[in-house]
């Protein structure tokens, strides 16, 4: 592609604009909690906004417009079943705890609810998942823009490195959600053009519909690919080969309730809000927002199918604009006046900052909180730990390069992460959900089987990948596709973390309701809704979202 001076001049605009920001914020940023918590003062709006740009990364733009050229319409499932029941029951349930604890992070949850090695193996399971998906923001940014604007691979990767790494340690979380609320918008200008010109060009949905189904016809591929739910009764139905059982309980359960409940890139925007009203507000909010981002992400790939040559899944480790993941960049290059093509590539690189901004801000308040005060310098001040976050920042920057050049050896960045979630996620929010709302599991409990969960996953992906055992015993097929596998596997994990917490649990001795008070559902009181009129209570917007949800998967189905 070719800049013209219109488009250069927006992306170096862009750079030196989120600079600004975090140079201005510095200001602000005074104590440990404004960098690691944003002074705890943010609106419903901002902190829910913040929650889900948190979640608008590389995987986001690339990954799962990808994901629809490759298995249709039903990699919406990612976003609607995926995500919705999740983020209400996050803010409804979850964030009162969360927020009454006056937890900083999540171990920081565990820690009060189990015990110091509880935390300890969540923040540094954590912290490693952290540094992994910041990786594959930087690689995927980097090698999109070295393949499509033909700047060189290393350079794209320092700079963006770079940048991240001096707004975030200027202002910290407060610095993050500014930027991340900023490329929300960003990003949004910049994509939703794609599927209003794309759906002009071809004619309107039913042309659309038409169209994929003759597309895919002629390259051979089947199943259903324009319908979520109809094509889910046998695995041969549908292109991801997954039976809507493996939705439902991996994927709508499992995977989507641990990430968005438990994995603390995003419940660290929530945890900033100012006050409870506003921490339940925040996912709420957000959710009708997520409701939305198929429009922008995932009808590109559809729209993909119907107008563009054939594409090939990626060799590992390349990126080439005759494969799955180049959907969205040929797009914007197909679409895109001069003027216009500087928005879209400053759209996908606010996405790419902004998955590896909000990793390396969660993964600097992990380490200082969770590793660094309880494990290594107990007795710091509130500056010196101040102080820790802004190096370990850099630090976490700088192990990110290297986890970016680590991703290029796999050929799916998307089923890459997701086997990422199954290893680290799905065990944590078993864990969580128990100490949430049982009373009876004990300390070890808790370790456990956040432990044993954990290690299951991860030896159920071996034993998959060396062909030690067969798919038909972890996704009841030989047939499913490797994300298929990491939604059964996710289950899997989970259930074994259960089971494990439950059995030791009967060997130990509890903790008593007092010590419980804040940590475990049925013991604490909250702040009653009543006390606000209709319209500003959050289990109003609540069901209000959660009908929408509802239609959009009968249209749809």
């Amino acid at each position: 592609m070719q800049l013209s001076w219109l488009d250069l001049s927006i992306i170096i605009f862009y750079f030196i604009f989120v600079l600004s920001v975090g140079w201005y914020l510095k200001k602000f940023t005074k104590t440990g909690k404004d960098f690691f918590l944003a002074g705890r003062e943010c609106t419903s709006w901002v902190a829910g906004l913040s929650f889900l740009a948190a979640n608008m990364g590389a995987l986001e733009l690339l990954g799962w417009s990808a994901s629809a050229y490759q298995y249709g319409i039903i990699a919406t499932h990612w976003y609607w079943i995926g995500a919705i029941p999740a983020m209400l029951f996050l803010g409804i349930f979850m964030m009162p705890f969360y927020h009454v604890s006056k937890t900083h992070s999540v171990p920081g949850f565990l820690k009060l609810r189990y015990n110091e090695p509880t935390r300890l193996l969540s923040a540094v399971s954590f912290s490693v998942m952290t540094l992994l998906a910041s990786g594959i923001s930087m690689y995927s940014m980097g090698l999109v823009l070295a393949t499509m604007l033909g700047w060189d691979f290393n350079t794209c990767i320092i700079l963006s490195a770079g940048t991240v790494a001096v707004y975030v340690a200027f202002a910290g979380l407060k610095s993050a959600i500014f930027t991340e609320i900023i490329q929300f918008f960003l990003i949004w200008c910049g994509a939703l053009l794609i599927p209003i010109i794309g759906l002009v060009e071809i004619g309107g949905w039913d042309n659309l519909v038409a169209m994929v189904s003759q597309r895919t016809a002629e390259m051979g591929k089947t199943g259903e690919f324009m319908h979520l739910w109809s094509s889910m009764g046998r695995y041969s139905d549908n292109p991801m080969g997954l039976h809507w059982l493996g939705i439902v309980l991996g994927l709508g359960w499992v995977v989507s309730f641990g990430y968005w409940t438990t994995d603390f890139l995003v419940v660290q925007r929530v945890l900033a809000a100012k006050d409870m009203r506003s921490a339940k507000m925040a996912p709420i909010i957000a959710s009708f927002f997520k409701m939305a981002i198929p429009f922008i992400v995932i009808l590109p790939g559809l729209i993909g199918i119907a107008v563009l040559p054939e594409l090939k899944p990626a060799d590992s480790g390349t990126f080439s604009l005759n494969s799955y993941n180049a959907v969205l960049p040929l797009l914007i290059k197909r679409y895109f006046a001069p003027g216009l093509l500087g928005l879209g590539v400053t759209a996908l690189i606010a996405g790419f900052m902004s998955g590896m901004a909000g990793n390396i801000s969660a993964f600097a308040t992990v380490w200082t909180y969770d590793i660094y005060r309880s494990v290594i310098y107990k007795k710091g001040t509130d500056r010196s730990y101040l102080n820790m976050g802004r190096i370990c920042t850099v630090v976490g920057i700088i192990i990110s390069i290297g986890s970016a050049y680590l991703v290029m050896q796999f050929a799916s960045i998307m089923d890459y992460m997701q086997a990422l979630f199954s290893f680290f996620i799905a065990p944590l929010f078993g864990t969580i959900f128990l100490g949430m709302f049982w009373r009876k599991a004990t300390d070890w409990g808790g370790f456990w089987g956040l432990l044993t969960g954990t290690c299951s996953s991860i030896s159920m992906f071996l034993l998959l990948k060396f062909n030690l055992i067969e798919g038909k015993w972890l996704a009841f097929s030989n047939d499913a596709s490797a994300m298929a596998q990491n939604m059964w596997r996710a289950w899997w994990a989970w259930c074994i973390t259960i089971i494990i917490t439950v059995i030791v649990s009967k060997f130990g001795k509890p903790k008593s309701d007092e010590e419980l008070v804040g940590l475990v559902y049925g013991i604490t009181k909250f702040e009653k809704e009543s006390s606000y009129s209709l319209f500003h209570r959050p289990s109003f917007w609540a069901c209000i979202s959660l009908v929408a949800f509802l239609i959009l998967n009968i249209i749809f189905f």
